[in-house]
């Protein structure tokens, strides 16, 4: 003797003449269909860059991050270059792959040599494509290497030589005893990209005293010391 099959319990039943019930299925239809056609159209054809990679700014110490948004699909090979040589993934530059739509790479311990042009690319069985943008590095204004104490003969040369660093490139000065130094032919200094010379020709007694060079940009400022002395 057969049992009679039990009734599902109250609410678990579909009519699939309902209208409600017959709309919802066309919709997942619908969206499983674009699905589908969405997922045919990545597999073909080459990657491309959805939103392009933007400069950044590098504080010397710190860490920056270039990214950008891409469609690659089967995944994508990704390298990152500098200045048109390869980086490899390691402690100082770290490839990040935050979802199959982005792609990065973290720059740390940020120097001045870090400065530079970065080019991402992303290349698939159907193709490459490339993007690139700067990291501009900013760095306290220093003095690396201060001037040395000097003594002299009257009537000699002197040079006191200071090297400096910064970027933005740091403005500069040299006092003597505090003041800022006043420049003519026989005392006068200049400025490099590294350095900062301090002439004085014809040196007298009352050029002997207490000099200082001072550099200074938009991150900060430092200064060094040193003694002349006139025999």
């Amino acid at each position: 003797m057969s049992k009679a099959k039990a009734a599902p319990p109250p609410g678990c039943t579909l009519n699939i003449n309902d209208p409600q019930v017959q709309e919802a299925a066309i919709r997942i239809q619908a969206s499983y269909r674009g699905h589908r056609s969405r997922k045919e159209l990545r597999e073909k054809g080459p990657p491309k860059i959805l939103q392009d990679l933007k400069d950044v700014v590098l504080v010397e110490g710190s860490a920056a991050k270039l990214e950008c948004r891409v469609s690659a699909f089967p995944d994508p090979f990704i390298v990152w270059s500098k200045d048109g040589k390869q980086l490899k993934d390691g402690p100082k530059y770290r490839y990040v792959f935050e979802d199959p739509d982005f792609v990065a790479i973290v720059v740390r311990d940020g120097v001045l040599a870090d400065l530079g042009k970065y080019t991402v690319t992303i290349k698939n069985p159907f193709g490459e494509t490339s993007g690139s943008a700067s990291i501009l590095v900013e760095v306290p204004a220093k003095v690396s290497k201060g001037p040395d104490n000097n003594k002299a003969k009257r009537g000699t040369t002197v040079v006191l030589k200071a090297e400096i660093s910064g970027e933005p490139p740091p403005n500069v000065a040299w006092l003597k005893d505090g003041d800022d130094i006043e420049e003519d032919d026989r005392v006068f200094f200049d400025v490099g990209d590294t350095n900062t010379i301090l002439t004085i020709k014809n040196a007298r007694v009352s050029d002997a005293g207490k000099y200082e060079v001072f550099v200074e940009n938009s991150l900060g400022t430092d200064q060094s010391f040193a003694r002349v002395d006139i025999l």
